[in-house]
């Protein structure tokens, strides 16, 4: 057979079949290599054999891959052959890490270009920020021009720095290649001086091919790098435009690298390279010789590069505010469709969609028909520690009961959800609480909850819950207190303490705080958010209530008289130490995994903790 003007066997053109396609049948690949079964059986059972592919049977044939030594065959033989490029992989990959390079010197700006002030946030802090709300926690630096900057930085927001002290003298490869110690997998490559909406990485992510740069129009600002794209792949990159044969856009600095791909340009660097100003666009172009990498466009991108005090007030007077216009068109765009989509009401019925608040969640008030809706987006990573499913059954069953507002949609697979909205809305605090008529009306949405005869279908498995977090914050490479396996040891054992005592499972919310209180005038209050309920102790509900509103020795005796209608006995008192000691535990770890994550608590997980440590000598004294 002939290919490209070379020979090719049989063997061959079989193994390059295999890495283009996925999950063929022997009939299709006998039709794509114009050979007859019986021949393409032959070298299917050959290939196998030799450790050339791997062969796994499924319910309908069988699945053949390109082994390592495959692909080292193909590489070998076909690298050479003009316009034939091989596929690296076959799957896809989640991307759980960004790689930002900051070491460039712009000495005219004093400080790294990523501590450039935009109008509320910094050129950094942007970044940052689109990669988390992509769920992109692990996230490594490389620095060099006045690195002192990223030193605090780092420590707050949980971002490893790699240090590159020769940057003066080299190129980007260089800083990429130092952080290769902390590249575990696919990630996104991009460079620090950027301001790009934050559809870019969207689409990038997006995009099924697991190497690909991210291209846009011709800017005009003198320093483009154009880009040639042959046969739906990357052809060439160059800043020189004589070089070309057709320019299909401007690469600006934004990529996503598939771990084969990264090993790849650094064992080109490693053993090649004698020019250290070599920048990474240039050795991905090296494999892209041989390899696939793709692209994704985008024509009407905002963005801009920041390498001059000129590009920089243009950043800031021009780019910066049509950008933040542009993002907030987008969002209320894509907002106003789902809001028509699930409601299956006409847009024009829409009026405005305006923030309000959230933290974990993100929620907007919503205007159909000149009535008021609750829009609620939950935060990215949310999915990880929340049954969408059984909120959902939890906050309709809460509406029955009379405890909430009505659900109108719930979207249980992204979790997003539209409720009627709370007019004349009051939401408690620590100290509104602690007043004996709201405590009237808290606790009697409680009692109603807790003397239900609903059983939900999910339990709040608190030492279940723990091990989860415990799970999360090692795979985030989070680091727990100290001295955590000694108190979780004297913890755990608690559990089985609460049924000596008297622990039953009712119905409960199991996220009392007091922002989950809302009074809507003076005789009516809503319990809202039900992520966490579930069926357990009722004794946790008023422990998380006492603890979440700071209550006194004084407002926790008038909180529980005016729940039980009574004091309580010691043992009720021993339960609700007991939950009241869980729950500083379990969100100190919580608060742990979302600083491991890059949020800044303060002292909150650690004043938690000691607060568990605490009460635990409190209730070995009680039990004495």
């Amino acid at each position: 057979m002939n290919y490209g003007g070379k020979v090719m066997d049989k063997e061959l053109k079989v193994l390059k079949t295999l890495n283009e396609g996925k999950n063929l049948s022997q009939r299709q690949i006998s039709k794509s290599t114009e050979m007859s079964l019986g021949k393409i059986n032959e070298i299917l059972k050959e290939l196998t054999r030799d450790e050339y592919i791997s062969c796994t049977k499924k319910s309908r044939g069988f699945d053949y891959k390109v082994t390592i030594k495959g692909m080292k065959v193909l590489e070998e033989n076909l690298k050479e052959v003009d316009g034939v490029k091989i596929k690296l992989h076959r799957e896809g990959a989640m991307v759980k890490q960004a790689v930002i390079l900051g070491a460039g010197s712009r000495k005219e700006f004093g400080k790294p270009t990523g501590f450039l002030e935009l109008k509320d946030e910094t050129v950094i802090d942007r970044i940052i920020e689109l990669l988390k709300d992509r769920g992109i926690e692990d996230i490594t630096i490389v620095v060099g021009y006045e690195s002192s900057y990223y030193k605090d930085y780092s420590k707050a927001k949980n971002i490893k720095l790699v240090e590159n002290p020769k940057f003066k003298w080299t190129g980007t490869m260089a800083s990429l290649a130092l952080a290769k110690d902390y590249i575990k997998g696919d990630f996104l490559l991009i460079e620090n001086d950027l301001v790009f909406e934050e559809r870019a990485i969207k689409e990038v992510l997006k995009n099924s091919a697991r190497d690909c740069v991210l291209i846009t129009n011709e800017s005009g600002s003198g320093d483009e790098a154009f880009v040639e794209i042959r046969d739906g792949f990357l052809y060439k990159i160059s800043k020189d435009k004589h070089m070309f044969n057709k320019i299909d856009g401007e690469m600006i600095g934004i990529s996503k690298l598939s771990y084969e791909a990264f090993n790849k340009m650094l064992k080109e660097y490693e053993r090649y390279n004698k020019n250290p100003y070599l920048n990474y666009e240039y050795a991905l172009l090296d494999v892209a010789r041989y390899y696939d990498i793709g692209y994704t466009k985008i024509d009407d991108l905002v963005w801009a590069e920041i390498d001059s005090k000129d590009h920089y007030h243009n950043v800031v007077n021009h780019v910066y505010p049509k950008l933040r216009r542009k993002e907030l068109e987008i969002k209320t765009i894509s907002l106003r469709k789902y809001v028509v989509e699930a409601l299956n009401v006409n847009e024009d019925s829409i009026g405005e969609i305006v923030p309000a608040g959230g933290m974990t969640n993100k929620n907007y008030k919503v205007s159909i028909n000149n009535k008021n809706y609750i829009l609620r987006v939950p935060g990215a990573g949310t999915e990880e520690m929340i049954s969408r499913k059984d909120e959902k059954i939890n906050a309709e069953i809460g509406f029955k009961l009379g405890l909430d507002t009505h659900v109108l949609c719930f979207d249980e697979v992204k979790g997003i959800k539209i409720s009627e909205f709370i007019e004349n809305a009051e939401t408690l605090t620590g100290t509104s609480a602690s007043k004996e008529s709201n405590m009237k009306m808290t606790t009697k949405l409680l009692k109603t909850l807790h003397n239900s005869d609903v059983k939900l279908n999910n339990s709040f498995d608190i030492l279940g819950k723990i091990k989860l977090y415990e799970d999360l914050l090692e795979k985030a490479n989070g680091r727990n207190f100290d001295d955590y396996e000694e108190i979780r040891a004297k913890v755990i054992p608690l559990k089985e303490l609460l049924v000596e005592l008297g622990a039953k499972e009712v119905p409960a919310h199991n996220d009392t705080v007091p922002e989950n209180f809302v009074k809507s005038g003076d005789d009516k209050m809503y319990l809202i958010d039900w992520e966490y309920s579930g069926m357990n102790d009722p004794m946790w509900d008023l422990a998380a209530h006492i603890i979440e509103c700071n209550f006194s020795d004084d407002d926790e005796e008038l909180f529980l008289r005016t729940y039980f209608e009574e004091d309580p006995d010691l043992n009720i008192k021993k339960r609700i130490l007991i939950h009241k000691i869980f729950q500083d535990l379990l969100w100190s770890i919580w608060t742990k995994l979302k600083e491991a994550k890059g949020d800044d608590f303060g002292t909150y997980g650690i004043d938690r903790y000691n607060r568990a440590k605490k009460n635990l000598e409190i209730l070995h004294q009680m039990l004495l």
